[in-house]
């Protein structure tokens, strides 16, 4: 008699044991008792109708599409278009902005000085150019016949002739910064 308990207690250990691997087989065992049901796809071949009907029915979606990409598209390139006109317009800006320096630049020389230093002879108009505003001295220089120029450069320390010569070239140049000293 002592070895029924001890049996049904091997039992009863086993069945423990082998309880847990027993229902999980059962669960899986039950393919679709606990899933989720979803469509079925069937791939069945379809007939030319139900195929022509299909793009039919998608094609103005397609074609709006389309549209929609081809409208950012142009918006990106207006975008493109828009930020060059506005590069433009600043040159045209600067541009102007130097045209008006350079008619400036040009009238300070203008008149009766440019006379005077025109009948001046060069070693002392070289002195008295060398002493005053360099803007001023460059213009004059500049309105003067290029012989006598060249005289009245010559005749200056080459540092002050070199600072004329560079305001001078610069005056010329389109793509002069704004200040020319």
């Amino acid at each position: 008699m002592k070895t029924e308990p001890t049996l049904s207690v091997a039992a009863r250990t086993l069945a423990r044991k082998l309880a847990l691997p027993v229902a999980c087989f059962v669960l899986m065992a039950i393919p679709g008792a606990f899933a989720e049901e979803r469509p079925v796809i069937s791939t069945t071949s379809a007939s030319a109708d139900e195929i022509r009907a299909f793009c039919t029915n998608i094609a103005d979606a397609a074609r709006d599409q389309r549209y929609l990409i081809q409208k950012q598209e142009l918006e990106t390139l207006q975008k493109g278009v828009d930020e060059r006109i506005k590069v433009l317009e600043t040159r045209r800006a600067e541009y102007e902005d130097w045209l008006k320096r350079r008619n400036d630049f040009l009238k300070m020389a203008e008149g009766g000085l440019v006379e005077i230093y025109r009948k001046m002879k060069p070693d002392a108009a070289a002195a008295q150019l060398a002493e005053i505003n360099p803007e001023i001295a460059s213009a004059i220089v500049m309105k003067l016949p290029p012989r006598q120029s060249s005289t009245i450069l010559g005749e200056m320390p080459a540092d002050k002739a070199a600072l004329l010569t560079r305001i001078i070239a610069i005056a010329g140049n389109a793509n002069t910064p704004k200040d020319p000293s």
